[in-house]
């Protein structure tokens, strides 16, 4: 990754809302400040539910863990790649980036080399919309 993306990605802490005993979401953490050398402030005292409702997450889009970043909302396993691509285009119109369930292959859900596709999509007022597949 170049170092001008790392710098980017970076501006800010990230905050993760979890709920606690969820291996995935701190592995994930681990990606994120791995890739974006980002600080992963992680919350696990407040209902996930409420969280994923004040900050506009469809329900259809729902994951284990929602992280604030910069304004933006990242729900689930997003890839460290599209964040740094989210951050560096800033789209008006999109309120955050997400990764519906737990694929296995996604950031945070490795499995022995097993890997499910998914997408990463992006929602604001507009609806939905496919932002990357993988």
């Amino acid at each position: 990754m170049a170092a001008g993306c790392t710098v980017a990605a970076q501006a800010a802490p990230y905050v993760m809302y979890r709920d606690p005993g969820c291996g995935c979401c701190m592995a994930w953490a681990a990606h994120a400040r791995d890739k974006l050398a980002a600080e992963v402030r992680v919350r696990e005292d407040v209902p996930m539910a409420s969280v994923k409702r004040q900050l506009g997450v469809p329900a259809s889009l729902a994951s284990c863990h929602t992280t604030l970043v910069e304004g933006y909302v990242i729900e689930g396993h997003v890839p460290a790649r599209e964040i740094t691509r989210l951050l560096k285009e800033r789209p008006r119109d999109v309120r955050g980036l997400a990764v519906a369930g737990m694929p296995l292959g996604s950031p945070g859900m490795e499995a022995g080399g097993r890997k499910q596709p998914f997408k990463v999509i992006a929602f604001g007022d507009f609806g939905q919309r496919v932002y990357a597949s993988y």
